[in-house]
């Protein structure tokens, strides 16, 4: 069977790697950061959240770099809100935004609620002029409920699109087979999900993680946010998103890695291009 990194072009056993950006629109800070990490620094792809309170800033700085709809459900900050873009009043919590745990979600969420937002964030984007390369969901909050799930899988096949998704090592938390389901529905994804560890030095866990690759297609997440006054007043996190900058923009130490390593770098807009051309021969 042909492996995904293969079928992208590369020679068997191939180390592939996507370096994704993601949270562009959640503030002025993320903005300069996620285009800074496209056009000068390492990122091949980026997620951008639709409902974010600088998501049209992001738009309107747009040059036509990879990016994908960033599913959102949830705003997980206690004193930076946003919400939907769509009359949803199960998605609302007390506050007037998006609920900030999961759990909230999950208990008061309604499903068409949740399948007209999410595909309104995907159409806004598109409308903003993002030639969406992919959907990824925010914080997880669709991938381990088969009831959610259900609705980002639809939205990827009907848009003809790729998505995130977790490794398969992570189909037993979920309690169902989401790699195999989305398979079945010609959607593609790579083939393991990485994210910056948090410790003594991010910069050295993706260094040794990165250096350790096994062949196939990865996907590394970032979420680079530059250093302001901004930043730090409404994310508590704000030290590791700045950490994550610093990993997103220094090319040079990642030329000399990937070269060492052997990694090949390639974008969502690749799957995205390699989805749609078996779509279009499966209607021949």
């Amino acid at each position: 069977m042909t492996s995904l990194a293969e079928a992208l072009g590369y020679p068997p056993g191939a180390k592939v790697l996507i370096i994704t950006a993601d949270d562009l629109g959640v503030s002025h800070a993320t903005n300069a950061a996620v285009y800074e990490a496209l056009r000068a620094g390492i990122a091949t792809s980026a997620g951008l959240v639709v409902p974010g309170p600088w998501a049209r800033e992001a738009a309107a700085s747009y040059r036509g770099e990879d990016v994908g709809a960033h599913l959102t459900l949830n705003a997980e900050y206690d004193l930076y809100r946003w919400g939907p873009v769509t009359h949803a009043p199960s998605l609302l919590d007390g506050d007037g935004g998006f609920p900030r745990t999961l759990v909230d979600l999950w208990e008061h969420a309604d499903i068409d609620e949740v399948r007209k937002e999410c595909r309104a964030q995907v159409e806004r984007a598109i409308y903003w002029g993002f030639d969406v390369s992919h959907l990824s969901v925010h914080i997880a909050a669709m991938e381990l409920r088969p009831e959610f799930f259900d609705v980002a899988l639809e939205l990827a096949s009907e848009f003809c699109l790729p998505l995130r998704l977790a490794g398969a090592e992570h189909q037993r938390r979920a309690g169902f087979p989401f790699r195999q389901l989305a398979a079945e529905e010609g959607v593609l994804s790579p083939d393991r999900l990485l994210r910056a560890t948090r410790g003594h030095s991010a910069r050295v866990a993706v260094d040794q993680v990165l250096t350790d690759l096994p062949p196939g297609v990865t996907e590394l997440v970032l979420r680079p946010a530059r250093d302001s006054e901004e930043l730090r007043a409404v994310m508590p996190d704000w030290a590791a998103r700045v950490e994550d900058h610093d990993i997103a923009t220094a090319k040079r130490d990642f030329q000399a890695l990937a070269e060492r390593a052997g990694l090949e770098l390639t974008s969502y807009r690749a799957l995205r291009d390699l989805q749609q051309g078996r779509w279009v021969a499966d209607q021949r």
